[in-house]
């Protein structure tokens, strides 16, 4: 799945800069005093696919009532504000929270007592803080590329760490932080700017909440979030 997402990311980069080759010659610029405006703000309409990484504790070793368990992706959409404060001509600072639906989280396991497969669903509905800063390319007519690195702090509002009835499931912690890391491209129109965006999140937090006494949970010791996401941000 992984090795397709990294195909289409190269073909839509490539296509956008197949674009900027076909604005190069001479065209009318729209709003061309757009790059002044101290700050400008917008709105965001996204798709994500996130995954977890997990790190297996000697439980999983020592225990052979399953034998393998692999993570799983899922995509979820996401809705979005957007402040961008202007520092010089090249560096902006964005603010880009968001409300994440759907995108579950879920693993795959192998049991061997009895033998077969089982899969566990972790539901997700999460509330992200992004701060991001830009570098911008210089404006080329109507078309400018960008690239931006940040960090996000996470709230999941469908965290079940605290649940205490469940033996099967695996518990995930509330909050999680992230490193961003993307590439964007600015289409300056008549009335609004359009701007395709894809952006990368690594987890740097442990969000799993270990409980002992849970076969499914126990026999990691480390889960860490990761996320791809392709962005369409309209901004004034």
């Amino acid at each position: 799945m992984y090795h397709l997402l990294r195909k289409q990311i190269v073909i839509i980069i490539a296509g956008m800069f197949f674009v900027n080759i076909l604005h190069a010659q001479y065209v009318e610029q729209n709003r061309p005093h757009r790059d002044e405006m101290p700050y400008y703000f917008g709105m965001t309409l996204a798709y994500n696919n996130s995954y977890l990484a997990a790190t297996k504790n000697q439980k999983f070793i020592l225990d052979d009532s399953i034998s393998s368990v692999q993570p799983g992706a899922s995509g979820g959409i996401a809705l979005g504000l957007l402040g961008t404060l202007k520092l010089n001509y090249c560096w902006e600072f964005r603010f880009n929270p968001q409300l994440i639906i759907g995108g579950s989280k879920y693993f795959i396991y192998q049991t061997n007592y009895p033998v077969k497969e089982e899969k566990k669903t972790l539901p997700s509905t999460i509330v992200s803080f992004p701060f991001q800063f830009k570098l911008n390319s210089d404006r080329i007519n109507n078309f400018r590329t960008y690239v931006l690195i940040g960090a996000k702090y996470d709230i999941d509002l469908s965290s079940n760490s605290s649940a205490r009835n469940a033996q099967d499931m695996v518990k995930l912690k509330k909050s999680d932080f992230a490193l961003e890391a993307g590439i964007g491209f600015n289409f300056f129109l008549p009335f609004v700017t359009l701007s395709p965006e894809i952006k990368f999140s690594y987890g740097l937090s442990n969000i799993h909440s270990r409980d002992p006494a849970l076969k499914y949970s126990n026999i990691f010791d480390k889960i860490q979030s990761r996320m791809i996401s392709f962005s369409l941000h309209l901004e004034d």
